[in-house]
């Protein structure tokens, strides 16, 4: 007699989050990489010891959302603050079997708009401390041309 589980794929992949207690939690060093092209970097920019040189350190913790890193690369870059500018993250890890690194689309947000990402966090998209951050930064006016990307979000 065959057994079946009736756990679904999604809860397997649906672990709970465990909350950081940021009182008590060292923050980790979370190196991000801006772009302004409205694309990420290519990964050819972050092999042999290289990185792209817009870099960008924010201490913060796993549980950080996409909305908080927002306003933290809004604080820096000041034309970023723009009702309706267009942030696309996404995390940059290395491969070992393929001796390189790869990049994984997490989430999408949008100034000044409620969206599905606003509550994303690094921690529920399986970021890893030594990985690093892309954020793609597109101006309103040129932002028309993402509308096939995620709902947008607030920021």
């Amino acid at each position: 007699m065959a057994v079946e589980s009736r756990v679904t794929q999604e809860e397997i992949k649906k672990e709970p989050e465990k909350p950081v207690d940021r009182e008590k939690t060292c923050p980790l060093l979370l190196r991000v990489f801006t772009t302004t092209s409205g694309r990420h970097h290519r990964m050819d920019e972050f092999g042999r010891g290289n990185v792209p040189s817009s870099e960008l350190q924010i201490y913060t913790w796993l549980d950080a959302s996409l909305k908080e890193l927002t306003s933290l690369v809004k604080e820096v870059y000041p034309e970023a603050r723009k009702k309706g500018t267009h942030f696309g993250f996404a995390i940059v890890y290395l491969e070992p079997k393929r001796q390189g690194y790869r990049v994984k689309d997490i989430g999408n947000i949008v100034s000044e708009r409620k969206g599905s990402d606003d509550a994303m966090t690094l921690q529920s998209q399986r970021f890893r401390i030594g990985d690093y951050l892309d954020i793609a930064i597109t101006p309103p006016n040129r932002a028309e041309g993402l509308s096939g990307l995620k709902g947008p979000t607030i920021a």
